[in-house]
Order: structure tokens, then C-alpha cells, then sequence
């Protein structure tokens, strides 16, 4: 009988698998939105779920799509018990022209500095044409309004995600 050969797939890599921060008590921010007014975690899970969701850059083709994906599916998300907020290290005026070009009904917060981003674990080393540089990974939370992080969507493919996150949200029930 021939030998297994060990694949070299880690039980994090195989689908299903929890995410490390999954079952932890998100990490406290406070960051402006659009406007430029601070909101807080504390202040939107005061208002019940919440999807935060993590993006690279406003007004670039992936991001353009995940946040019209998520203002198409905030009805659903929102009778689901959720509200969706996004948040990138784009400026506060950056997020203010995306959301008006797009129409967007939920949120963007600004974290220029990356503070939030770094403590969610998102801020990483990305390639791109063998160029290696930090950037934001896209990501999704799904976190309960007691802000314990119930789902962590890492390295998302945009395409049926809000669905998926849809469904997690109503699994929270």
C-alpha cells in the first residue's frame, strides 16, 4: 500500500476552518467617518451586528464592486439585524467622493494611519507584479452586538461575498 504524502495544507488553510480571531472580543476603535465626525465600536454596536468590512483603496475596481455589492445588500443585512460599515486608509474626503459617486447607504471610516487596521490584523505585506509593499487585506468581520467577532471573511473574492456575508449575519439568530 503506498504511503500518504503530506500535502502541506495547514488546518487554517482548509475551508471552514475558524479564523483565529473568531470567538474574541473585537479590538475598541475610534476613527472618522466621511464627515470627519469619530465614531467608535462602542457606538455602532450600540445600534445591534455589524459587518466591518476592510478594503485597499476607494475608486479602485474590486473595492468599487465590494461596496456597491454590500449597498445592494444592506435591505437584507439590516432586516438581518446588521449594519455594514467599511473602512480603508483612504482620507476622510476620499470616502466622502466614493460614497456620493456610488450612491453607498452605510458608512466609510478613515484610518490613515492604519491604527485600526493593524489591530484587526488586516495591514500586511502584499505583492503585486513582484513589487512587496503593506496594504490592506480585504476583509470581513462579522461581529456580534455584544462585539465579540463572530466571522472573520480573510483574503475575500469579491464576487458572492455580500451574499455570504448575508448569511452569516443571519446565522447570528
Amino acid at each position: 500500500m503506498a504511503k500518504a504524502r503530506t500535502t502541506g495544507i495547514t488546518k487554517a488553510a482548509v475551508k471552514g476552518a475558524m479564523h483565529e480571531m473568531e470567538g474574541r472580543k473585537a479590538p475598541p476603535s475610534e476613527v472618522p467617518d466621511g464627515s470627519g465626525k469619530t465614531v467608535s465600536l462602542k457606538e455602532l454596536l450600540g445600534r445591534g451586528n455589524l459587518v466591518l468590512y476592510f478594503y485597499p483603496k476607494d475608486m479602485t475596481p474590486g473595492c468599487t464592486t465590494e461596496a456597491c455589492d454590500f449597498r445592494d445588500t444592506t435591505a437584507r443585512l439590516v432586516a438581518a439585524g446588521a449594519q455594514v460599515v467599511g473602512v480603508s486608509a483612504d482620507s476622510a474626503e476620499a470616502h466622502r467622493k466614493f460614497t456620493d459617486k456610488h450612491a453607498l447607504n452605510f458608512p466609510l471610516l478613515s484610518d490613515a494611519g492604519n491604527r485600526v487596521t493593524r489591530l484587526y490584523g488586516v495591514y500586511k505585506k502584499k505583492s503585486l507584479y513582484g513589487r512587496e509593499f503593506m496594504g490592506i487585506e480585504r476583509t470581513t468581520f462579522v461581529i456580534d452586538r455584544e462585539g465579540v467577532i463572530r466571522k472573520v471573511f480573510p483574503k475575500v473574492k469579491v464576487a458572492g461575498h455580500a451574499d455570504a456575508v448575508v448569511e452569516a449575519v443571519k446565522a447570528l439568530r
